[in-house]
């Protein structure tokens, strides 16, 4: 008697195996073209703002006082930091509350019919140029703004106090207060559809047992939708902050352009970008290594704000 034994199944080369190790060789490739061209621009940008650093130190970002005169060339960069850390900062307070609360309504009360519009029509404001928004504030929101706004409230204030202090400056629509409206208004849209978007992406099921609960909708919004995205929401709002932290257009054309510290929400100031925007065409010695110096200053302050934001994704992690 026989026995027939059966040949093993002979193995197949998967279809396209031969492009994995070239597919493997781009992706690797395309990684690290990123990461060449990040530390081409941090090692470009500290090349170039050396001279002004070396020679002011720690002053450069301590000073205040910005005079390109060539006889005597002193720059200080504290004015231009702490402009754009108040109007990000002030623009994200304002902007944050208004987009939470339209992303919402579009998820969890908006009527079907009206809900497409209405997103397309935010998602439309988030892709308006710079520019425009700059040129609407400039022409439109800032003769509106002085006298609506700025100046009833210094005629208002009473002589002495703090809120005199607080609402000095000069009542012509432009200042710290007006450009960090206008941040505010371009980064809403933007803030607004991609918490829209993450809002989406929470189950049916989840909201609908909830529902099934008795709970009513803040309860659902507050203790069940919001807390399945906020890992992504903390990556949407330092989107926003870091666009309001490098905006350029928009803001130079409202904030007033002073390099002195803002002394009251009306008063005039600049951020990092504007300050570059306004002087680099003409600037030229040490002038020019001052505004690439400032770039770096600027590219630090990013780097800190997407640092914290991994922080804090990787603290919601371990919760």
């Amino acid at each position: 008697m026989s026995i027939t034994v059966n040949a093993a199944p002979r193995r197949t080369t998967p279809r396209g195996f031969a492009f994995d190790p070239i597919f493997e060789i781009l992706c690797f490739t395309a990684a690290t073209t990123l990461l060449v061209a990040l530390g081409g621009v941090i090692v470009a940008l500290a090349i170039g703002g050396w001279p002004a650093l070396s020679k002011f130190g720690i002053g450069f970002v301590t000073g205040s006082t910005w005079d390109p005169n060539p006889d005597h060339e002193i720059y200080g960069a504290a004015g231009p930091i702490v402009g754009t850390l108040i109007t990000s900062a002030a623009a994200l307070l304002m902007a944050l509350p208004v987009a939470g609360g339209v992303a919402f309504f579009l998820v969890e009360l908006c009527p079907t019919p009206l809900r497409r519009p209405i997103g397309t029509a935010v998602e439309l404001l988030a892709g308006i140029p710079s520019i425009v928004y700059g040129m609407w504030g400039l022409f439109v929101f800032a003769p509106f703004f002085a006298a609506h706004v700025e100046t009833p409230l210094m005629a208002a204030a009473p002589t002495g106090s703090v809120w005199e202090t607080l609402f000095s400056g000069i009542p012509n629509g432009s200042g710290i207060l007006a450009a960090s409206i206008i941040l505010a208004v371009m980064i809403l849209p933007f803030m607004a559809a991609t918490l829209r978007e993450l809002l989406n992406t929470v189950p049916a099921q989840v909201r609908e047992s909830a529902y099934g609960l008795g709970a009513t909708t803040a309860e659902v919004v507050m203790s069940v939708t919001l807390p399945y995205v906020r890992r992504g929401a903390i990556g949407a709002v330092m989107l926003g902050l870091g666009r309001a932290l490098g905006e350029t257009m928009a803001v130079t054309f409202i904030i007033g352009n002073s390099h002195g510290f803002p002394k009251g929400l009306f008063d005039s100031g600049s951020t990092i970008a504007s300050t570059i925007a306004n002087e680099f065409n003409e600037a030229s010695g040490l002038q020019s290594s001052a505004l690439i110096a400032l770039g770096l200053v600027l590219f630090l302050i990013t780097f800190v704000v997407l640092a914290l934001a991994r922080l804090m994704l990787r603290n919601q992690a371990k919760v």
